[in-house]
């Protein structure tokens, strides 16, 4: 059963699942979730919507980025790509949105990209996402 709230755009901040980050953070071992909230931050260091992480330097950090899925990600990409050069790394998890203007101008042969097989279960969520998310890594040059 797909969870129908994943349609709406009235929730734009879906939790990344704890495993799934978990997997991540032994990987990359983040030092700043950049668009968090309280309730579903994955590292100590967070961003706030009331901080708002796209004013933030994120200079230094080990950058993990579970952005909004509205019409403001384009946003969160593009201060990913702008910022990779003063971060240690950002790790984006995204949908795999290869059709989209920011696909193409900030990721696509600008970062690593790693496809997840199958559909997410976000959050509280009782099914998958209606969509294919991948992890987008930005590295300094």
């Amino acid at each position: 059963m797909i969870n129908q709230g994943l349609f709406s755009s009235q929730k734009l901040d879906w939790e990344t699942p704890n495993n799934f980050f978990r997997e991540l953070d032994k990987e990359f071992n983040f030092t700043l979730d950049c668009c968090a909230t309280n309730e579903n931050a994955k590292v100590s260091k967070f961003f706030s919507p009331k901080d708002d992480g796209l004013k933030q330097s994120w200079a230094g950090e080990r950058v993990f980025m579970n952005p909004p899925y509205g019409r403001e990600i384009k946003k969160w990409v593009k201060k990913a790509f702008e910022e990779k050069e003063r971060a240690e790394l950002i790790v984006g998890l995204l949908p795999a949105r290869t059709d989209t203007n920011y696909f193409h101008d900030y990721i696509y042969h600008k970062a690593e990209i790693r496809f997840i097989r199958g559909r997410l279960k976000f959050g509280n969520g009782k099914g998958s996402a209606p969509f294919p998310s991948m992890i987008v890594i930005w590295k300094k040059h």
